[in-house]
């Protein structure tokens, strides 16, 4: 069964529930039975071997879960003699066998469901007299991974969660990340890790701190089996959503992955990994979401320990908190002596420039390229995700540059690089081929710059072009006869007093000296001005797209006085047309 026929499937559930429940209610339901039917079948070949194991402990007295782990084949177990279809066959004890079955999975199971709150919905739908037929709308299906892989099944439960979320107008800042843009950052992270590709054994980690239904740690983990099978990355994460963080957790447990390491919770407000450096890092981060919920657990870590907690370069204005993020992954990074890290990050066009000289944005601009943090930014195409259609950014940032990169930042220029959806998904229009990853990775790894048609597209920069001294212009106070008023008291006695409603400032760039810019750019205009340099500050901003821009001169005014003849000339012909 395809995706596509799979999700069809599913949601046709729906119709069972019209009328009992509202649109935006489905997910409650379908969700958590689709992990259920899921598990059911993950654990079907091995059913019987572990209730023999099951019987044979118990009658020996020992305590069974470990053996009944090793019996399924799996991180998880059901200790039942039930399954989703021996239940059809009690139609009248539907509710209570399966409160049983779900109570005999092992501990973390039974979390999922609780995540879920699987419970209250079991209890509405046996009061609407729809649990019989909901549960034996789910037996139809198999859903073993012989014939759903992990991956399409991902993909089934990314389509029916933006389906509920558009349902019940839960869009704002919820994005899921297209596969083919996990497949681009993928990618970029790996591209100059050699052992990892190509080591038998080698083990890495990689982080998603803003995990959702655990795409990203997915996609990573199946580009390594394709690359070096014998290679192992353990995966970590934290989500926020409980019904995404179920649908991860389920995931990890059938890849056989440690769910202890899927964390429940705020990132931003509580570390659910406090401590822990990674190899490998991915995420997206809501886009343009305020951050005031939290602001009280994140200012205190930022006053109180600083450089030692998470935040110590700055943060910025509540209204966005996508640069928190950045930080947090930034804190998460291995030392360089114990091998350094790479990630890669999605944020959009705020990051690059809001904020000016000496603001939160500016200073972890400034902390990130001074600390010669920033490997690459790649700009995507417009409408790529789901429900928006704004431009959008990937940042590759690491604490181990090759040598040929230290000091230099590239900018790859993506956005002409798409290919038009045969159907669109909410606002995502766009996509990228496997061309274009691959056009992408090739530039990002031969880290050359690079023209098409005769636009730039892969431009390389010294870390401090991106950065500017702000120098404050004061010019002299005049009192009514024109004459320069010079200051009385302190320091400033008997030197000219400062106009404030006169002062201006100007951005000068890094690598030009102050004062040979001063004499050029100001004192030809106002030759009395005079710079503060108490009030200089330090600020960096990436301005991506002037960068990319390309002058297209207007076409010359005669070609246009011509165009504009032929068509007041047309004008005339219909209006003497009408009159005749």
């Amino acid at each position: 069964m395809n995706q596509q026929a799979l999700s069809a499937f599913i949601w046709s559930v729906a119709d069972l529930l019209r009328g009992d429940y509202k649109q935006s209610e489905y997910g409650r339901v379908i969700l958590p039975f689709t992990v259920l039917r899921r598990l059911d079948c993950v654990l079907a070949p091995t059913k019987v071997k572990v209730l023999e194991e099951l019987a044979d402990k118990q009658r020996l007295g020992i305590a069974p879960d470990p053996f009944l782990l090793r019996a399924a084949g799996q991180s998880f177990f059901n200790a039942s003699p039930l399954d989703l279809k021996k239940l059809m066959g009690d139609q009248d004890h539907i509710r209570e066998n399966l409160f049983s079955y779900i109570g005999a999975f092992s501990a973390e199971v039974r979390d999922i469901f609780e995540r879920f709150e699987f419970h209250a919905q079991v209890e509405r739908l046996h009061k609407a007299n729809l649990l019989y037929q909901v549960t034996e709308r789910f037996t139809q299906i198999d859903l073993h991974p012989d014939e759903v892989s992990n991956a399409q099944m991902g993909l089934v439960f990314e389509e029916l969660i933006r389906k509920f979320a558009e349902l019940s107008n839960e869009t704002a800042g919820e994005h899921f990340t297209p596969r083919e843009v996990i497949r681009l950052m993928v990618n970029l992270i790996f591209i100059e890790d050699d052992d990892m590709l190509s080591t038998p054994g080698v083990v890495r980690t990689i982080y998603d701190p803003t995990a959702g239904t655990g795409g990203m740690l997915s996609i990573a983990g199946e580009y390594l089996d394709d690359h070096n099978p014998k290679a192992r990355l353990t995966m970590y994460g934290q989500e926020l959503n409980p019904e995404s963080y179920a649908i991860c957790k389920a995931d990890m447990l059938i890849k056989g992955q440690d769910v202890g390491n899927i964390v429940f919770g705020n990132t931003l407000s509580d570390d659910g990994h406090g401590g822990q450096h990674f190899d490998y890092m991915l995420s997206n981060p809501p886009f343009g979401v305020e951050w005031k919920k939290v602001e009280k657990e994140v200012r205190k870590e930022h006053e109180q320990q600083g450089y030692n907690g998470r935040f110590g370069p700055g943060l910025p204005r509540v209204s966005d908190g996508s640069m928190l993020f950045l930080l947090h992954l930034l804190s998460k990074m291995r030392p360089v002596d114990e091998g350094g890290s790479r990630f890669g990050i999605v944020l959009n066009g705020s990051p690059l420039f809001t904020g000016g000289a000496g603001s939160g944005e500016s200073e972890i601009r400034r902390h990130v390229l001074e600390n010669d943090l920033l490997e690459a930014i790649i700009g995507l195409p417009t409408d790529m995700f789901y429900n928006t259609g704004i431009s959008t950014y990937v940042w590759i940032v690491t604490n181990r540059k090759p040598a040929h990169r230290k000091g230099k930042v590239q900018l790859i220029d993506a956005s002409a690089m798409w290919q038009k959806m045969r159907k669109s998904l909410g606002s995502k229009r766009k996509e990228l081929s496997d061309e274009h990853i691959a056009e992408i990775v090739r530039l990002f790894g031969q880290f050359v710059e690079a023209e098409q048609d005769g636009k730039p597209v892969s431009r390389i920069f010294n870390n401090s072009d991106f950065g500017y001294r702000t120098i404050t212009v004061e010019r002299p106070e005049r009192d009514a006869a024109g004459n320069i008023v010079l200051g009385q008291r302190g320091k400033a006695k008997g030197k000219p007093a400062p106009d404030s409603k006169l002062r201006d400032t100007e951005n000068v760039p890094l690598h030009e000296d102050v004062e040979t810019y001063f004499k050029r750019e100001v004192l030809p205009h106002v030759p009395d001005a005079w710079i503060d340099h108490d009030k200089t500050k330090v600020g960096y901003e990436i301005p991506f797209n002037r960068h990319f821009y390309v002058f297209t001169p207007p076409r010359p005014l005669a070609d246009i006085d011509a165009d504009l003849k032929r068509t007041t000339d047309r004008i005339k012909a219909m209006i003497e047309g009408l009159m005749a």
